[in-house]
């Protein structure tokens, strides 16, 4: 189901655009029908009366929770089937954020990602988008929403977008707290400023080697490291948002010194925060998670040199809840022959 879709059927139905507003925020915000206030001329039509008890009924079915992994951080991975027998990954994050998924698989084939190793099996709808959210509401509060699960959000953009801007207006969530997260397909940059609801952008950058980031990211856009970050300049200074750039630390590949000189020289002066994340260890790979007391430093070392760096923990270690592991595991996946590809370098003092 499409959110333009679920528009039109109500329309159909005779919904004018209050009638419409109130059945999609009752929705998105997951508020019993006969909650609030009523004010005159809110009434819905008598068509969509009788039809809402079905078409709850479907939205409801857009999504089901088929396991939950909570972690000691608050963080809990939640793997969710659609109606096709497809499963996404969704995780409800500490302070009330979410992260939900575009695309069940993903085709930029991230070397260190578990979600990479299937393909792309097919596009999340934006209804089963913003569904992931409501059946995170219904558990508990939902205040920001990023789209870094399962997928690549530009390959799926139109559903994206139509999700974001519903999830920015009717389902009450502040513009700079959807956080749309890509590789950086050079669409979005312009594309994301054209609607109602402009997002924060994070863009994966991983590393400052145009050589390098295409290995661990192969069938990424053939931006250099230089590109993305002045293209992500221009987002932010349009926007008002800084740019997050997304550096998944992994030991011996992307934590030598050099390439701490190359972040600093990209990021300097720029309108922009780095997130660096400790590799979230995936069995059967070849990648190894740094120490905490490496990755602080590091982290350290790029704050002292000007670089707003925030050291994040990749939500649901104490679970091995890798973006797609819990899919993976559903499916039998985990197992696979292990991928070597990358030369080790030396790691920063």
């Amino acid at each position: 189901m499409q959110i333009q879709a679920l528009r039109q059927q109500l329309r159909d139905l005779g919904a004018k655009p209050e009638h419409e507003q109130r059945v999609l925020r009752d929705w998105v915000q997951v508020r019993a029908r006969d909650s609030g206030r009523r004010r005159p001329g809110n009434y819905l039509p008598l068509a969509l009366r009788e039809a809402l008890p079905a078409i709850e009924a479907e939205l409801l079915g857009l999504t089901r929770l088929i396991s939950s992994h909570p972690g000691e951080d608050g963080s809990a991975r939640l793997l969710v089937g659609l109606r096709d027998g497809q499963t996404v990954e969704a995780v409800l994050l500490p302070r009330d954020g979410l992260c939900v998924s575009s695309q069940v698989g993903c085709a930029v084939g991230c070397v260190f990602c578990m979600t990479g190793r299937s393909g792309l099996i097919r596009q999340v709808s934006s209804a089963e988008i913003v569904a992931q959210v409501t059946l995170a509401r219904a558990l508990r509060p939902v205040k920001k929403v990023v789209f870094m699960g399962m997928g690549e959000p530009a390959h799926n953009l139109d559903n994206v977008i139509e999700a974001i801007n519903l999830l920015g207006s009717e389902g009450n969530i502040g513009h700079k707290n959807l956080v749309f997260s890509s590789v950086g397909d050079p669409r979005i940059f312009t594309r994301l400023l054209e609607g109602p609801v402009k997002p924060a952008l994070a863009l994966s950058l991983h590393s400052s080697k145009a050589d390098l980031r295409e290995r661990l990211l192969p069938r990424a856009p053939r931006l250099t490291p230089q590109e993305l970050v002045d293209l992500g300049e221009a987002y932010a200074r349009a926007s008002g948002y800084p740019i997050q750039y997304q550096w998944t630390l992994i030991e011996g590949v992307n934590d030598s010194a050099e390439e701490l000189d190359g972040i600093v020289r990209l990021l300097s002066g720029k309108y922009a925060l780095l997130n660096m994340i400790p590799y979230n260890t995936i069995p059967d790979l070849a990648f190894k998670r740094p120490s905490w007391e490496q990755a602080a430093a590091i982290a350290r070392h790029l704050h002292q040199r000007g670089i707003l760096t925030k050291l994040r923990d990749s939500a649901g270690q104490d679970v091995d809840g890798g973006c797609g592991q819990l899919r993976a595991r559903a499916l039998g996946e985990v197992g696979a022959a292990p991928i070597r590809l990358l030369r080790r370098a030396p790691a920063a003092p």
